[in-house]
């Protein structure tokens, strides 16, 4: 089970945009990222393959807020707000939760949920 301070300092890393950094420091060797209900993404590598992939496919991405998250047990749920800008400048606001499983102090199941409507470039 993850403590509060634990989570937060999860929360913080990736509010610096330190997200490939988050994925080793916080996640298990075989854990799974999953979008919506496409197929999962499982092992480190994979994961980190992903996540530079998807910074690589924008301008920039910035985290805005961690708007709240909430603990249970072996279960966290992160409502985080993102801005994307594209290479052209263009951008959107994507506003999601992480479903989160932790085995100890680490990340082992991640599903996040959104509505893809909101991938509109502004």
């Amino acid at each position: 089970m993850p403590g509060r301070e634990h989570v937060e300092s999860f929360i913080a890393l990736v509010v610096q945009g330190k997200y490939v950094e988050a994925i080793r420091e916080f996640y298990a060797e075989d854990a799974s990222m999953q979008e919506n209900q496409e197929p999962p993404r499982k092992g480190m590598q994979l994961l980190v393959a992903g996540e530079e992939k998807a910074l690589a496919a924008c301008k920039e991405i910035r985290t805005l807020a961690a708007k709240s998250f909430l603990i249970d047990g072996d279960r966290v749920a992160i409502n985080w707000l993102f801005e994307i800008v594209a290479h052209d400048g263009r951008s959107f606001r994507q506003d999601e939760i992480a479903w989160q499983l932790w085995r100890g102090d680490k990340i082992v199941e991640e599903q996040f949920y959104y509505d893809p409507g909101q991938r509109k470039l502004a």
